[in-house]
This record gives structure tokens, sequence and C-alpha cells, in this order.
């Protein structure tokens, strides 16, 4: 069975594209300063997966050039929505055999280079995702788009409390 930490990862991810249905090419890269732009959101949040959970928990690094166009420290992009969305379903694709691995145990472990913990990693990035999906609502609220969501889905049946 899969970690609930997992289980909460996957909800957020699934959060994020609940939140982003329906935002065409040309509002996605729209860039309203100082926020970055919705494409670039989904790619960045594929390159913390990718750094994490491929490169870092697998030894593979599938996209090398991620980093530089939508990583931490980059320069603003505001790449194309599709690409974007195809990166981050290639990314979470080959991020998901490793995390089906984590355990209790295994998430106290720490992840080389780094003096932080899986577990920590694990969590930074389920938040980091939360970070980003607010700012994209911000961006679709000055863009005039309506009927955005307002809440948290289904969390009982995408990812309930579930103790470890």
């Amino acid at each position: 069975m899969v970690h609930p930490r997992v289980e909460q990862l996957r909800f957020t991810r699934s959060e994020l594209v609940r939140a982003l249905a329906g935002v065409s090419e040309e509002d996605a890269r729209r860039r309203i300063l100082p926020m970055n732009a919705i494409s670039w959101i989904v790619g960045h949040l594929a390159s913390q997966e990718h750094h994490y959970w491929v490169v870092r928990g697998q030894g593979k690094n599938l996209l090398p050039e991620l980093d530089g166009l939508v990583g931490y420290g980059a320069p603003a992009s505001t790449p194309p929505l599709d690409e974007m969305w195809a990166v981050w379903h290639t990314v979470t694709e080959a991020s998901d055999p490793y995390l089906d691995t984590l355990t209790t145990a295994s998430l106290q472990e720490l992840m080389a280079p780094y003096s932080e913990s899986i577990g920590n990693q694990l969590q930074r990035t389920t938040y980091h995702y939360w970070y980003h999906i607010g700012e994209s609502q911000a961006i679709r609220q000055m863009l005039g788009h309506t009927d955005l969501p307002q809440f948290v889905g289904d969390i009982r049946g995408g990812g309930p409390y579930r103790p470890e």
C-alpha cells in the first residue's frame, strides 16, 4: 500500500490539474508581474519532482534541460503550456515507481547530497504545489476567469486522512 504522504502528493497533483482546467495556451503564457506564467508553474513543479524523485531518487536525468527552463533560480519564461503538461506527465509517471517504494522508515532517511530527509522533501513538494496552485488562481482571477475552484476538492475520495 502506498504511504499516506505519497497519497497526499498525488491528491495535490490532481488539484493542480483541477485548478488549471480550461486554461488556454494564450492565458497560460501571459505573465502578470511579478507573478509567474501559468505554463511556467506547471513546468516548475515538474522540475522539482524530476530533481527529487527521478534524478536524486533513481539516478536518471530524463530532462536535463528542464532546470534551465523552469527550475529554481532560472530566468522567468513563458513556455508553451502543452509542452509543460507533457513534461509534467512524463515526470510524474517517472516519479511514481520511486514514490511507491517509500515507507515510514525510508522517509526518515537523508537524501544525498542534502541533509534533509526524504519525508521533508516529500512535504516540501506537496506544499510547493499548494503555493503555486494559489498563485495560479490569483493569475486566473486577474485574467478575468470565472467559475474557478473555490475550495479543496474531493479529499475523501482522493486524499483522505489515513494513519501511517
